[in-house]
């Protein structure tokens, strides 16, 4: 499924809204898990706990939105151990901004994307299009001041 078209009937936005809940779910996950390393500077250590704090939110605002629509999603104690099991990204303080800028650019891209793709679409959906659109624009703003502030933190550190 693609968001490089527009979003066509209630069924393409939930698995885009769902596609969406497991980014975030990703993202918190590893985040939290960065923020537990040994000998991590504090204003990282602050930003990565704020950086899960946030991406928890926007899981629990798509997950409303999905409820609109009626439909489920997957528990995010199932994400997590599956990241944890894939995933682990190096523990220096480079390798963990390196692993959060990625994170926050995907996940600002993803929303962009699928922005556009729910404007450029004339389908009605089971939710209101103003608030659907109004809680994207939210979260995609959210993810590019994340993107900003990592980047402020490397250059710090550079």
């Amino acid at each position: 499924m693609s968001v490089q078209q527009s979003v066509a009937s209630d069924h393409q936005l939930v698995r885009l809204l769902q596609i969406g809940v497991v980014l975030e779910e990703v993202v918190e996950a590893r985040a939290a898990k960065h923020a537990d390393a040994d000998d991590l500077d504090d204003s990282i250590r602050a930003f990565l706990r704020e950086a899960a704090a946030e991406s928890a939110t926007h899981r629990e605002r798509l997950d409303t939105l999905v409820d609109g629509l009626e439909a489920d999603t997957i528990p995010f104690d199932e994400v997590k151990l599956l990241v944890e099991q894939q995933y682990e990204a190096d523990q220096d303080f480079d390798g963990i901004l390196y692993d959060q800028l990625c994170n926050e650019e995907t996940a600002y891209k993803f929303y962009d994307d699928l922005i556009a793709a729910v404007e450029e679409s004339d389908a009605d959906f089971g939710l209101d299009r103003d608030h659907l659109l109004s809680v994207l624009r939210e979260i995609r703003t959210d993810e590019k001041t994340g993107v900003e502030e990592v980047t402020a933190l490397m250059e710090e550190r550079a």
